[in-house]
């Protein structure tokens, strides 16, 4: 049986669980891991066969470019990128001419613009598959003064984040009654309206924002695993207390996962976010990647990681079995590096 060379570059830590699910699928697959990233201490290498420290290269170009050569160099067979996923979709035909299958839906265009949050929320409008939070975009500091009052008088409460932008990056919710010496004291998403207006006012720019409704409710992740249209597992996930995280049987969920499958047919892995108000799910955003979180959602059965390669190796994947209604936690574990 051959052994698979697959390289992850510049993941999260999390990926050091996502290499151990897919060294221990079971099939009884052998691969073998390559692992880069700028820092040399970084927690994933220490669980890769082959790791190397990435260069500092920020143009889209010019990293594509890296993971070219070192595909070529390596003889990577399957690579997952996190770092510059969209520029490398669209350079996909490039990576497969030289024997490289990607983890990254082929549908640059779809990518990009699942990426821009506004533009997104408007084709899910047109859908109608997703409820959308009411939202304006602001590219000054006076658009997003104006945005701001016209959310707080449609009697809503405000937060803001980037229009491009992963995870919570620049991501705050407005408070006008947030504790001075909470403010000064302890980290915090929450900022009074007037600190933030006159931080945008005082700089030449800043990234557009999206200034948009404040959600109350619960927040779950949906970590989905599709192919060609067809949702083959989708487990709804959600913070409980302090590190509890609990895996939850929600059919109104998982019938959104299907129906956002159906319409935009995002292949291997993607997560689905989404937040209660007053009783309905409304869309947060969606990652079209394996999410922070997905090493709880595999607790369900489904080997996330593994039948996402699967794929992408050309196998046939059924509908998967999924065991829900799971609480879980986690703690710290000492690693030599």
């Amino acid at each position: 049986m051959s052994t698979y060379k697959i390289w992850f570059n510049r993941w999260f830590s999390v990926a050091y669980h996502y290499i151990d699910m897919i060294r221990a699928n079971e099939d009884g697959i052998k691969f073998e891991v390559y692992g880069t990233h700028p820092d040399p201490d970084h927690v994933m290498l220490a669980n890769c066969d082959y790791s190397e420290v990435e260069p500092k290269l920020d143009r889209d170009d010019e990293y594509v470019l890296y993971c070219l050569n070192f595909c070529k160099k390596h003889g990577i067979q399957l690579f997952v990128p996190r770092y510059k996923m969209l520029p490398i979709a669209k350079a996909i035909n490039e990576f497969e001419a030289i024997g490289t299958k990607v983890l990254v839906n082929r549908d640059a265009n779809l990518l990009e613009t699942i990426e821009n949050k506004d533009e997104f929320y408007d084709r899910c409008k047109e859908k109608g598959i997703f409820e959308i939070p009411s939202f304006y975009t602001a590219s000054t500091a006076d658009e997003f003064k104006e945005t701001y009052e016209k959310l707080k008088n449609e009697g809503l409460g405000v937060c803001y984040k980037p229009v491009v932008g992963e995870g919570g990056y620049g991501f705050r919710i407005i408070d006008d009654e947030l504790d001075p010496l909470k403010e000064v004291m302890a980290p915090s998403y929450r900022i009074p309206f007037q600190r933030a207006y006159d931080g945008l006012s005082a700089v030449p720019g800043f990234p557009e924002l999206m200034v948009m409704e404040f959600l109350e409710g619960e927040e779950y992740s949906i970590d989905c695993l599709a192919f060609d249209g067809e949702l083959l597992a989708a487990v709804p996930r959600k913070k409980g207390g302090g590190r509890i995280r609990i895996l939850e049987n929600n059919q109104e969920l998982i019938k959104l996962a299907e129906d956002f499958t159906k319409e935009f047919k995002l292949d291997y892995i993607f997560n689905i976010q989404v937040k209660f108000n007053q009783g309905l799910p409304k869309l947060l955003e969606i990652n079209p990647r394996m999410s922070g979180g997905l090493y709880f959602s595999c607790l369900s059965g489904v080997n996330f990681p593994y039948l996402a390669v699967k794929l992408l190796l050309g196998e046939k994947v059924e509908k998967q079995e999924v065991t829900l209604d799971i609480k879980a936690t986690f703690l710290e574990k000492e690693i030599i590096l």
